[in-house]
């Protein structure tokens, strides 16, 4: 299903490409977002949106966490009232699809 937002298989594999190649060997492609905490954090009160953020935890490990964004644009992330930061864990690589035309290896320098 086609969306606004949507961009074609090409454009995205370009820039999977240009991304894959402007980074170190064995770095970050992709992360594999469980469906279960997604729909948790988009059911949660007042979340219009949700804004994903990147870090490096302390063993060196990528994660992309995942905050709910009210319809002012702030981030909801009041622990007193229950609002999370969800931190799906599940990096690429492995956990990668290397069917996927969006699986770019780096190219070699």
């Amino acid at each position: 299903m086609k969306n606004d937002n949507s961009i074609p298989l090409t454009t995205a594999q370009g820039w999977a490409k240009t991304w894959v190649n402007s980074q170190p060997a064995g770095a970050v492609k992709a992360h594999l977002i469980p469906m279960e905490d997604f729909v948790a954090l988009s059911k949660e009160e007042g979340v219009e949106n949700i804004r994903a953020y990147i870090g490096i935890d302390e063993n060196g490990v990528n994660k992309l966490m995942l905050v709910g964004v009210n319809a002012k644009g702030l981030d909801m992330v009041n622990e007193e009232i229950g609002e999370r930061v969800y931190d799906f864990t599940a990096p690429c690589p492995t956990t990668c699809d290397p069917s996927s035309p969006l699986f770019i290896v780096k190219e070699k320098e």
